[in-house]
This record gives C-alpha cells, sequence and structure tokens, in this order.
C-alpha cells in the first residue's frame, strides 16, 4: 500500500511524466476554452454575472470573449495535468514509451468523450426542464447574482456542472481500462 501512496520513480521518468502533464494541461485548458465560448453563447449571465467575479484577478480588459476564453481555460487546465500525471505515473515506468504514451492518449479521449457527452446531457436535461420548471432551489443562487434569465443561466450550470462529472468519470473509467502491458522479463535467477 505505501508503494501507491510514497511511490519511487525513477528520474528519467520524470521528464516525460511531466512532459505528459503539460501536454494534458493545454489539452484541458483548450476544451475549457471551447466549451465556455459555446456555454458563454446559451447563457452569458452564467458568466459576467458570476465567473467574472471569481476570476477578476484574469481581466485584462480585452473584451468578454476574450476574458470568457482565459476563464475556460483556467478553470480545466489543472483537471488536464492531474490526469495525465497519474495515468503517466501508472503507465511511463517499467514499459517502451510508445506504449505508454499511446496509453496516455488513450486516456486523454476517455475523459474528453465522457466530458463532451456528459455536458451534452446537461444541456438536454436543462432544456427538457424547460423554462417554465419549478427552479425555487435556484432562487437564492438568482437573487444573489441578479441573474435575469433563469432558464439559461441554469442550463449553463447544468452543463459545466455535468462536464467535470463527466470528465472524472472518464479518468475513473481510463484509470480501470488502461493498465501497463506486463514485459516479459528474464526470470530472477536470486542473483
Amino acid at each position: 500500500m505505501l508503494k501507491h501512496l510514497v511511490p519511487r520513480i525513477a528520474l528519467a521518468d520524470l521528464p516525460p511524466m511531466f512532459g505528459m502533464a503539460f501536454i494534458g494541461a493545454i489539452i484541458a485548458g483548450a476544451y475549457g476554452i471551447l466549451h465556455d465560448q459555446i456555454t458563454y453563447s446559451i447563457g452569458p449571465e452564467y458568466f459576467t454575472n458570476l465567473k467574472f467575479k471569481q476570476f477578476h484577478y484574469a481581466d485584462f480588459g480585452i473584451g468578454e470573449r476574450a476574458f470568457v476564453s482565459c476563464i475556460g481555460f483556467l478553470a480545466t487546465w489543472w483537471v488536464g495535468f492531474i490526469m495525465a500525471w497519474f495515468l503517466s505515473r501508472r503507465l511511463i515506468p517499467n514499459q517502451p514509451r510508445t506504449i505508454a504514451y499511446r496509453g496516455i492518449f488513450k486516456g486523454f479521449a476517455i475523459v474528453f468523450a465522457c466530458g463532451i457527452l456528459a455536458g451534452i446531457g446537461g444541456y438536454f436535461y436543462g432544456v427538457h426542464r424547460g423554462p417554465d420548471s419549478d427552479y425555487s432551489v435556484w432562487q437564492p443562487i438568482i437573487r444573489r447574482f441578479q441573474i435575469t434569465d433563469t432558464w439559461a443561466f441554469v442550463r449553463v450550470a447544468y452543463i459545466h456542472n455535468a462536464s467535470y462529472l463527466g470528465g472524472l468519470t472518464g479518468f475513473i473509467i481510463s484509470l480501470i481500462v488502461i493498465r501497463p502491458r506486463k514485459l516479459d522479463l528474464p526470470p530472477d535467477n536470486g542473483t
């Protein structure tokens, strides 16, 4: 159990592991940019009344769409970094790099697919609820952030929450499905 909590990592494995984590961060950040551009189009108040306040430090005054892109990147890069780090930690040691990289990119694809599918599910759930549904549970948030288009705000919230849940689900699936290959090592002669 201790080897999983405090793993021994060969120094030669660290650069490719950090490299894959960096690539994971870039891929996740790009996904976040595209995701937030789409959801901004659906419900801009989710950003203008909520996310713009949360990420005020990243507003460089270059326009709302650019700010939305910054938010999308900042909200997701770390997910890709962590996911890629764990996949790299699991796959890079003790197997050829090409096999490890293939597995890591397969993991990226699983997480990406699950995140997109869950986000689409969140969108359709919001559409299904419709504009005249009972959103009384949302009223404290709606009042606090002075939301005027409740349905659009809630749909975007469903999309965002579902996407994070989908990404987590995809990460768990990738850890279950993608395993290091067992290499044929020479038998230990006791020497």
